[in-house]
């Protein structure tokens, strides 16, 4: 079965699932995150039916280090990625997006289509004592393929175009003001050079404190499980953001050594490090909207 096929059949699954009767007794924990994301990874929470989401995202260059400082005005000069998207909401627990990424590593002008399906919830009385759901990701890339026969984005088929990113997240509520998760994460490049590995996998972490009804604080990191003699080049992500919740709208301001958006680009090709002051600023904008 292959990664498109099998995130097909979880959307499946969750349709049928979706019907069943639930207990009505059953108080259901909510906002064990403000959003669908937490910074980089997927949170456990999705848009109800029928919901809207509207995504515009941006990071930039590095605040420090030999890129970044005073004269690139601490990287606000430079752009590392954009996003822009949209998300659907097909039922409480299932839903769908599109996205469009300038790109930040070798592959640019990259579209992502996205589903979600959260198949637990967790309840008050700790009878579900988490939340978990799966998310898969298929992305692909229109840019023109490269002359050099050795690169990466030499794109002899139409498939070399083309990566998957999947993602299960596993997480907890333990106080109203303090949440946890787990990120386990796999890529696929249908096309690698020659040294690297097609499949990568991390796994991720990420904590969340309300600080009131409004503010929280966010912290997130990815531990890639790889040969490090294969991917010497490449480092872990890592992610802290404030949020900043309004009525309707979302703002999450972050500092992250991610260049780029979606598994894809923060698990397989993160190659700043923070100690070298390759970190940069970052903002999403998200609006909800029902119909």
């Amino acid at each position: 079965m292959n990664k498109l096929s099998l995130i097909i059949s979880v959307i499946f699954i969750g349709f049928l699932t979706e019907g069943k009767a639930q207990d009505a007794e059953t108080k259901y924990v909510s906002e064990t995150f403000s959003s669908v994301r937490i910074i980089n990874g997927n949170s456990t929470e999705t848009l109800k039916k029928r919901q809207w989401r509207y995504i515009i995202a941006h990071r930039f260059g590095d605040a420090l280090g030999d890129q970044g400082g005073v004269q690139t005005a601490f990287g606000f000069d430079n752009a590392a990625d954009i996003r822009f998207g949209f998300d659907f909401g097909i039922t409480d627990n299932i839903m769908v997006g599109i996205s469009r990424l300038k790109g930040s590593g070798p592959y640019r002008s990259l579209l992502e289509g996205s589903a979600k399906y959260r198949f637990l919830t967790q309840t008050e009385d700790d009878k579900m004592p988490i939340s978990a759901s799966f998310a898969g990701s298929i992305y692909g890339t229109y840019m023109p393929s490269s002359e050099d026969i050795s690169s990466v984005t030499y794109f002899d088929r139409f498939d070399h175009r083309i990566m998957y990113g999947s993602q299960l997240t596993i997480a907890r509520k333990f106080h109203p003001r303090f949440s946890m998760a787990l990120m386990p994460t796999y890529v696929h490049r249908n096309l690698v050079e020659q040294s690297d590995v097609n499949g990568l996998f991390s796994v991720g972490a990420a904590a969340r404190i309300r600080l009131n009804k409004s503010l929280g604080l966010i912290a997130e990191y990815f531990y890639n499980i790889h040969d490090s003699e294969i991917r010497s080049e490449y480092q872990n992500s890592l992610g802290v953001a404030l949020e900043w919740l309004t009525n309707g709208h979302t703002f999450t301001f972050n500092f992250t050594n991610a260049r780029g958006f979606g598994e894809l680009q923060y698990v397989a090709l993160t190659t700043s490090d923070w100690l070298e002051g390759q970190f940069r600023f970052g903002f999403s904008i998200t609006r909800t909207f029902s119909y």
